[in-house]
């Protein structure tokens, strides 16, 4: 049982990183959309397949233009580092 319990807290801590690389990767992506990038770099074209569907999906249920300003990326970070903090408190108290 030891066993399973040490790889159910390194999952979860693979996990959580994977979370945080992510949150990385919205804000570079919206530091990004403010200087307005070549739409053919390669890696603009990445960022931007990685985000949009997590922005289509809150802009779907809540709508995220504030004076032409998108706040979809604030949103998911948001509900991201909250996400983080409710399972590094479960990986915690395991």
């Amino acid at each position: 049982m030891n066993v399973l319990l040490e790889i159910a807290i390194g999952l979860g801590g693979i996990l959580l990183s994977l979370i945080n690389i992510y949150i990385w990767i919205i804000i570079i992506n919206a530091l990004l959309s403010f200087v307005n990038p070549d739409p053919y770099n390669p890696i603009v074209q990445l960022l931007n397949r990685v985000t949009q569907p997590a922005y289509n999906l809150v802009r779907k249920f809540i709508p995220t233009t504030f004076n032409g300003l998108d706040l979809a990326p604030l949103i998911i970070i948001i509900v991201l580092q909250v996400l983080m903090v409710i399972m590094s408190s479960f990986l915690r108290n395991l």
